[in-house]
């Protein structure tokens, strides 16, 4: 029989290939876990797991956020809560050279905060600011490019459904990694508006400046983000202030989002309708993909994979932040291939006891000396670093979801257009993950702070 390791490899082997070949990832990752866990144990075991291990999983009281949150975004998504942020954005931004594109930036972060989801963020904001960017003569390079990496935002800038599917695996506070979330998410749509400074001065053409708004359109544009800004205000103040967790605080998100769709008149009832089966199939689709990962750590735990990968780069003697940093470089090459959540439910389990072992072993809140920081803080660290680098999976090809969906809708601009355009953001989150890895004080100065209130 093949040894363990071998067999391990090749299992990851053929669940890349199944992939590649389009298989929805909950399947391969299903299949290639029940076969393994099969040719280790043998038929009978995977049966007796699969009678509890999808309660077990699905019955996580955290999960239950999952789909609050997905719901608030597909409203939100239905509320016009998009036109209210573009709009307000556009008139204080809009005036400058190249301010339609940071308003859409700034847009972007703020469905991004409401929303969850990057696909969800990149396509809604796409319908929204696509036109106004064509109308004011962006280039399809700088229009499309802006939209697609300003869909990345919302993977990060809290609440977003990865990061809490991250806490769960790594047992960290949701509401802690929401708060190590915001300032590297503030710092990345400050660094996507230098960008696109830049990118107007370099080819003044790309984006030109408009003139501004008048003073009666602004003055509306600004009333109009107030509900916005409200909503955002209420869930994540809530959850940061301590006055309830992430799950009431997504409940009241849907609430107040409806409310707020139902008074515009933008929310009928086919919207209600089409938002919760929206919801029922995303949901569906996370729980699957999660069931498929829970498989497939049981079969690599009992080949002891994780383990002698850990092993093996102990024994290799290289640094741990040069370790840290051959992990976030493979995050990145996984991401031309995977989606971010299959990413996360499959490859943390194995990088994140490397981390652990390297920063001085199990003891949870003991100092470490690999990385000079808790393990707790290390979680926190290492959760941020990894999504922003999973976020770099949609902007890059081959695969680049986000700028497949903007390309779905600008018909006009041929992707190898849109991908130029997302280049110049590629190096700006190279940047801010460079920054983040010299400075961990940036993703965990809020978190201490709050603990010390």
């Amino acid at each position: 029989m093949t040894d363990p390791i071998t067999l391990g490899i090749i299992a990851l082997i053929a669940l890349v290939g199944l992939i590649a070949i389009r298989m929805p990832i909950a399947y391969a990752m299903i299949l290639v876990g029940g076969i393994g866990v099969s040719l280790v144990n043998g038929v009978a075991p995977v049966f007796n797991q699969l009678k509890t291990l999808a309660y077990g999983q699905f019955s996580v009281y955290d999960l239950s956020v999952v789909p609050m949150f997905i719901l608030m975004g597909a409203l939100a998504a239905k509320a016009g809560l998009s036109q209210a942020l573009f709009r307000g954005a556009n008139a204080w931004l809009g005036g400058m050279r190249g301010g339609t594109a940071m308003a859409a930036i700034a847009g972007c972060a703020g469905f991004g905060a409401v929303c969850g989801s990057s696909l969800a963020t990149a396509s809604t904001m796409g319908r929204v600011a696509l036109p106004e960017l064509a109308r004011y003569n962006y280039s399809g390079a700088l229009a499309t490019g802006t939209l697609a990496a300003g869909g990345v935002l919302g993977i990060l800038i809290p609440p977003s459904v990865v990061l809490i599917i991250y806490a769960i695996i790594v047992e960290a506070n949701i509401v802690t990694m929401f708060a190590a979330a915001l300032l590297p998410g503030l710092l990345a749509v400050l660094l996507f508006i230098l960008t696109i400074a830049i990118y107007v001065r370099v080819s003044p053409k790309s984006g030109p400046a408009h003139g501004g708004v008048g003073r009666a359109e602004f003055r509306e544009a600004t009333i109009g983000l107030i509900p916005v800004l409200g909503i955002f205000g209420i869930v994540l103040g809530g959850i940061y202030g301590g006055f309830y967790n992430p799950t009431p605080a997504a409940a009241i998100g849907v609430a107040l989002v409806w409310i707020y769709g139902a008074a515009t008149r933008d929310i009928k009832f086919p919207d209600i309708v089409d938002a919760l089966k929206e919801t029922a199939s995303s949901t569906g689709m996370i729980y699957l993909i999660l069931l498929g990962a829970e498989l497939m750590k049981i079969f690599m735990s009992r080949i002891g994979l994780p383990q002698a990968t850990a092993e093996w780069i102990l024994a290799s003697g290289m640094a741990p932040m040069l370790v840290m940093v051959v992990l976030l470089v493979a995050l990145i090459l996984l991401g031309c291939l995977m989606d971010s959540l299959s990413m996360i439910l499959l490859v943390i389990p194995f990088f994140w006891p490397v981390l652990v072992d390297l920063n001085g072993g199990l003891y949870m809140g003991a100092d470490g000396s690999g990385f000079g920081m808790s393990t707790e803080d290390l979680k926190i660290w290492f959760g941020i670093l990894a999504l922003i680098v999973v976020e770099l999976g949609l902007i890059t090809p081959p695969v680049g979801m986000n700028v497949f969906v903007i390309s779905s809708m600008a018909k006009d601009v041929q992707m190898s257009e849109t991908f130029k355009g997302v280049m110049p953001f590629f190096g700006a989150e190279i940047v801010r993950v460079v920054l983040i890895l010299l400075f961990p004080a940036m993703v965990l100065w809020l978190p201490q702070a709050m603990n010390g209130w």
